[in-house]
């Protein structure tokens, strides 16, 4: 294998284990606006930005007295709330692939749906800002995953074609966003991400361990 151009890193789910966290937030959020949902309803929407669960829930129970960005904001607030307690881990051998691919030289990316402020609070927390090449939020974006976007504007940031790209996701809407793109994409399966079809991922890793950073470089 040729050495690849980019390594292009989902956040939730494969840097930090934050998806059980984020269906709680997000249940308290719905439960504080009084907006009904069901719980079993959250996996298909793991990968996603918040916004686009808040408009589909307001939509379906016809409430236009609130407004999507504000149970956001909500949501957000309380995350980092749960975040900036420090109760969350990084996902077992993800700092040392970051780190382990950086010593290889080759260029890193983030893109993940989470807003900014969540995404530098964890670059921050696990100071691992400095690897990475491009960062970027799809808060900063008008569509999320599965829409293809975040991921060509890191390969065009970091001056690599997608086709030379690798991600690592663990949801069915970021390997359909990264297959969409055009990039090679290695499926996590994270048991805390729910029920997620890995079936279009082009190889599928029980444990980050399994990645060989030196197949990716080429050696």
């Amino acid at each position: 294998m040729q050495k690849i151009g980019a390594f292009i890193f989902d956040m939730d789910g494969v840097i930090i284990d934050s998806e059980p966290i984020h269906s709680r937030v997000k249940l308290d959020t719905f439960a504080h606006f009084g907006i009904p949902f069901r719980a079993e309803d959250l996996a298909r929407y793991m990968g996603r930005t918040s916004g686009a669960i808040f408009r589909d829930a307001l939509a379906a129970c016809g409430r236009q007295d609130i407004k999507p960005e504000d149970m956001a904001a909500y949501k957000h607030a309380h995350y980092l709330e749960v975040l900036e307690s420090g109760v969350i881990d990084p996902v077992d051998g993800s700092v040392d692939l970051i780190k382990n691919l950086h010593a290889a030289d080759i260029p890193l990316g983030l893109a993940t749906s989470s807003n900014v402020r969540v995404m530098n609070t964890v670059l921050d927390s696990f100071a691992i800002r400095t690897y990475f090449s491009s960062i970027l939020s799809g808060g900063e974006l008008p569509e999320s995953k599965p829409n293809p976007a975040i991921y060509l504007i890191s390969a065009e940031r970091m001056g690599v074609a997608p086709a030379d790209c690798v991600v690592l996701e663990d949801t069915e809407n970021g390997i359909l966003a990264a297959k969409r793109a055009g990039m090679y994409c290695i499926a996590y399966r994270n048991l805390n991400s729910g029920r997620q079809d890995l079936s279009l991922a082009d190889e599928v890793v029980d444990s980050l361990t399994e990645i060989d950073v030196n197949r990716l470089a080429g050696k």
